[in-house]
């Protein structure tokens, strides 16, 4: 059950020869309102892309009415901008071996409309399809302490449920000692003062990278045990 299925073929001495041939995976699925966690995740899907991974950079449906997004000019821009970028589904979630989600600080946890979308892969929990594959998480705030944390530890609770494997970047690169930050990446963009700069690229590249790696890893051992 899961992703990380084996498949193999019988040659004429008897061995067995583990058939993972194609790149992994991965899908960065995030929420944004005013643009920052979008910037994010389209580094970070640029930078697995770059690392070997297949790639799809999807975003959670908006939730709220178009009154309320039309009256932040940073947000309409933002829905604006974003606009050809297809929403998530269940099925980009079955099609991935890893899942990177983004999401803004909201009252120290993630974003309604990214959890709503969360909710609607019970089917797939049910089938146990969430199961063995890789998640992370990233996240943005406008404040230092903004809860940056707690949101990521609140949206890794699903992947534990999910029976997902989390990978976080942790301490494993200098980059993450500058970002400080070994739950996910992190940004504070001080109510849209503060653009996404190196310090967060260099710790999404570091997550990125870290996640293809480690799912490349696990789908080939799994499918050569």
């Amino acid at each position: 059950m899961g992703i990380f299925r084996r498949t193999r073929t019988n040659d004429t001495n008897g061995t067995e020869t583990a058939a993972v041939n194609t790149p992994i995976k991965v899908a960065v699925v995030y929420y944004s309102s005013t643009g920052t966690i979008a910037e994010i995740g389209k580094h970070i899907a640029q930078c697995a892309k770059e690392a070997g991974a297949e790639v799809r950079l999807l975003k959670a449906a908006e939730l709220a009415p178009q009154d309320a997004i039309d009256s932040n000019a940073a947000w309409a821009a933002n829905a604006a901008a974003t606009a050809g970028i297809p929403e998530a589904t269940p099925a980009d979630i079955e099609w991935a071996d890893a899942v990177i989600f983004g999401s803004p600080t909201r009252f120290g946890n993630i974003a309604s409309q990214l959890k709503q979308f969360i909710d609607t892969l019970g089917g797939l929990w049910g089938q146990g399809k969430l199961a063995d594959k890789v998640y992370s998480g990233f996240t943005s705030s406008a404040t230092t302490h903004g809860g940056q944390e707690s949101t990521l530890l609140a949206l890794y609770n699903s992947f534990h449920h999910f029976g997902g494997i989390v990978v976080a970047p942790g301490y494993t690169d200098p980059a993450k000692f500058a970002d400080g930050n070994p739950y996910g990446t992190s940004h504070v963009d001080a109510q849209g003062d503060n653009p996404v700069a190196q310090t967060t690229r260099e710790a999404a590249r570091v997550q990125a990278e870290r996640v293809v790696r480690i799912t490349t890893a696990l789908k080939t051992g799994l499918a050569a045990a």
